[in-house]
């Protein structure tokens, strides 16, 4: 495994030597590495409803509906990857390197949990806004509504904030998410 430096930050080439990690979720924000205890039951229901959801309306064949078990890198200079809960993409606009993705989904979901900051949310908008991601929908089951942003000027932005209805994801016409089947009984 390689060793992180005194600094206690990794470069991409220190990052693409060390092994996988089975049981552990970790992200690398600005050349730290953060590692995420596992998803709680309610936000992994909430993944694999929306997972579902999306999947059984997108053909496979043009786009990949991918869950959280991958690695999104934001830029390589300081180094940060994200692990985004879902991520919709266009094959055509799919870019691997490395063994990772460097391209932008079109559609990106994170569920937020109550040990989150605005901090940490902060920075995964910023992130995203800045790796071009045009839609992102955030869901918190603590309140039970959804927040949407859309791409603006390099940032994402709230656009508004649902307790109930229908998302439609621009990018992808006749696809609809219902927000009521989305939160676990």
């Amino acid at each position: 495994m390689a060793s992180l430096p005194k600094s206690g930050t990794v470069t991409y080439e220190e990052w693409l030597q060390m092994p996988e990690v089975e049981d552990a979720t970790e992200e690398v924000v600005n050349g730290e590495i953060r590692i995420m205890p596992p998803a709680k039951w309610k936000h992994a229901l909430i993944v694999e409803h929306l997972h579902s959801a999306l999947k059984d309306q997108l053909d496979p064949k043009k786009v990949v509906v991918a869950t959280g078990s991958f690695g999104l890198v934001i830029r390589k200079q300081p180094l940060t990857s994200r692990v985004p809960d879902l991520a919709v993409f266009e094959l055509s606009t799919l870019i691997e390197q490395d063994g990772y993705i460097h391209s932008a989904p079109q559609l990106l979901i994170e569920v937020w949990s109550p040990a989150n900051t605005r901090g940490e949310r902060a920075e995964k908008l910023a992130d995203y806004g800045s790796l071009g991601v045009p839609e992102m929908w955030m869901f918190f089951p603590e309140r039970r509504n959804v927040e949407v942003f859309y791409l603006e000027n390099g940032s994402l932005r709230q656009s508004q904030v649902l307790t109930e209805g229908i998302l439609k994801p621009k990018r992808f016409p006749g696809v609809q998410v219902d927000i009521s089947g989305i939160w676990p009984a």
